[in-house]
């Protein structure tokens, strides 16, 4: 069901426009927030959770690829010629 906000028409009070495009950050929000049905707190969790976990993650592939390039020093394989 559509209900009328003024001259725009949206699908729920929560919810931009649909002639209005989103930011990316807005698109992002607002599938967190249809995933956790509305509960804009779970929303915010989820969203923190998720952005932690790729945190560790580029983290984890960093100091990975640092021990590798480190090793390649210390080991004289620069892939210089």
């Amino acid at each position: 069901m559509f209900q009328q906000d003024g001259l725009a028409m949206r699908a729920t009070p929560h919810e931009p426009p649909a002639e209005i495009p989103l930011s990316e950050a807005e698109a992002i929000a607002l599938a967190y927030h249809r995933a956790a049905r509305g509960d804009a707190w779970n929303a915010l969790v989820a969203a923190i959770t998720d952005a932690l976990t790729d945190l560790g993650e580029v983290e984890r592939r960093a100091a990975q690829q640092s021990r590798l390039i480190s090793r390649g020093y210390a080991r004289c394989r620069t892939g210089a010629n």
